[in-house]
């Protein structure tokens, strides 16, 4: 009887594992939200002999994602989302801030490997991403009382992801995932070149998974 439970066991586990596997050919499409969160001392800019740090703030903003399994467990990913706020302050040696603010699209392509699931005791799929990330930035303004031109250029870098669906049917999961780009851009006022701010973020997420 306890031999026969074991194998009644060994059974579904193998069963549960099975049915959350990604076959190529799969798409899957995340809907969710995400934070950015700018790493901290993004860089200094130089403006009329003046040097200032940046201090570039974090956003979240709805997100959405699709991929496609060009083999079993092995996926495309396209990211998008709506434009996130980011404000901006420049600090002087005395303290002087100049605020400002900037907005940026992120779209990021990346190839993934999801794991097998686990059942321990969740059934659970990890997954492994590395890609490209493209950022434009637009709306940029600096709050001088004056007329200021601020140009942020557009940055493209490698990103990296990980994260882990806890699938609670064969085509429904809930996804928890982490990211981090490399993103790096030249600062110009006016048209006089700044230097270049280093923002490369961690983005944070959760979304809600479906596959079909």
């Amino acid at each position: 009887m306890k031999l026969q439970s074991l194998v009644l066991a060994a059974a579904t586990a193998l069963t549960m594992t099975t049915a959350f596997a990604v076959p190529a050919g799969t798409w899957s499409v995340a809907a969710g939200a995400h934070y950015v969160d700018p790493k901290s001392d993004n860089g200094t800019l130089n403006a009329g002999g003046t040097d200032y740090s940046v201090d570039v703030g974090g956003d979240a903003r709805p997100t959405l994602t699709a991929e496609y399994f060009v083999a079993n467990n092995v996926g495309i990913e396209l990211l998008a989302a709506i434009p996130f706020n980011h404000d901006i302050t420049l600090t002087d040696a005395a303290g002087n801030e100049i605020k400002g603010e900037t907005q940026h699209l992120p779209p990021t392509l990346s190839v993934q490997y999801h794991f097998d699931g686990y059942n321990i005791p969740l059934n659970i799929k990890p997954f492994i991403g590395v890609g490209v990330n493209y950022t434009t930035f637009f709306k940029e303004k600096l709050y001088t009382g004056g007329s200021a031109n601020l140009d942020i250029d557009d940055s493209v870098g490698v990103a990296g992801h990980v994260g882990v669906d806890f699938p609670f049917t064969p085509t429904d999961a809930f996804r928890i995932d982490a990211r981090y780009i490399d993103i790096k851009s030249d600062v110009s006022l006016n048209g006089d070149d700044l230097g270049e701010v280093d923002i490369s973020p961690w983005v944070y997420g959760v979304a809600y998974v479906k596959s079909f």
